[in-house]
């Protein structure tokens, strides 16, 4: 049996975001979100969760140490002198190693304080899973580990991905090479997480499928899928004004183009070709 989780990334980023994956959402093409606790838009985020309550959607928390401001107050190394995160290139540099006792204790306070923001909203959370991938990082993934476990949250993404296959062939270098450097450091970091009994799906796409989903090859895509729960990340969304936020920069065409492909009729359909049900996170048994 052949089982899909379609999460969409970023919910909060801005509002153009946020509408777009609520719009995949009752198409009925998302089953599962992934929530910005330092997102702009996160008051306008939660507004719409709260209005699906007759969804079949699962929630999860997009921790985040890269992009925009701090939950927490007073973090000196991971962030820059204006007080925000230091960005993609630097946070990945900082974090890829383990070590430095006052990083890791910034970590630590700055995760615990994103999963507390979503959880004292209300959002009933099962997954985290990272911004940029940060939670698979070698100085986070054990902070994280650790912050899910006390906080009961029992999934947790790992981004493994064997390599392009089915409607990514035409990669650019910079996906590749990015596909390739997350992949490896989930595979390093699946151990911590196995070690603090957090549950994983069985098999993960998305990141050589970055910006550029198979609109016309969905039927190949999942008809390749393995056996087993699949995590396929994706980022739907419109458009955003450049100057709504930091997270604007990633509401692009490339969002719009991700939405219609989810949303044009032609996945849906595939599902039924390939023989593939589509569902959130599942509970876990105690």
């Amino acid at each position: 049996m052949k089982r899909l989780i379609v999460n969409a990334d970023d919910l909060g980023a801005d509002e153009s975001r946020n509408a777009g994956i609520l719009c995949a959402i009752e198409g009925g093409c998302v089953t599962s979100v992934s929530i910005l606790p330092n997102g702009p838009a996160l008051g306008d985020a939660l507004e719409k969760i709260r209005g699906l309550n007759s969804k079949k959607v699962s929630f999860g928390i997009h921790l985040n140490l890269s992009e925009g401001q701090p939950v927490e107050a007073g973090l000196r190394r991971l962030t820059g002198p204006d007080g925000f995160f230091q960005g993609k290139a630097l946070t990945q540099r900082l974090l890829s190693v383990r070590g430095d006792p006052e990083v890791e204790r910034e970590i630590r306070r700055e995760l615990s304080a994103q999963i507390n923001t979503i959880l004292d909203a209300g959002v009933s959370v099962d997954h985290v899973d990272g911004h940029q991938h940060v939670h698979v990082l070698q100085a986070v993934a054990a902070a994280a580990a650790e912050a899910a476990s006390v906080h009961g949250i029992p999934w947790v993404r790992i981004p493994e991905e064997p390599g392009p296959g089915r409607g990514a062939e035409y990669s650019s270098v910079r996906v590749l090479g990015e596909a390739s450097f997350f992949s490896r450091n989930a595979a390093d970091a699946r151990a911590v997480y196995n070690a603090a009994g957090m549950h994983t799906t069985d098999h993960f796409r998305g990141l050589y499928l970055k910006g550029d989903l198979p609109s016309g090859q969905w039927v190949d895509f999942l008809k390749s899928l393995p056996p087993g729960i699949t995590e396929l990340m994706v980022h739907p969304g419109h458009c955003s004004p450049a100057a709504a936020g930091p997270f604007s920069g990633f509401s692009t065409v490339d969002r719009v183009k991700e939405l219609a492909a989810l949303t044009d009729g032609r996945f849906l359909a595939a599902l039924r070709d390939a023989e593939v049900t589509l569902i959130p996170f599942p509970a876990i048994q105690n």
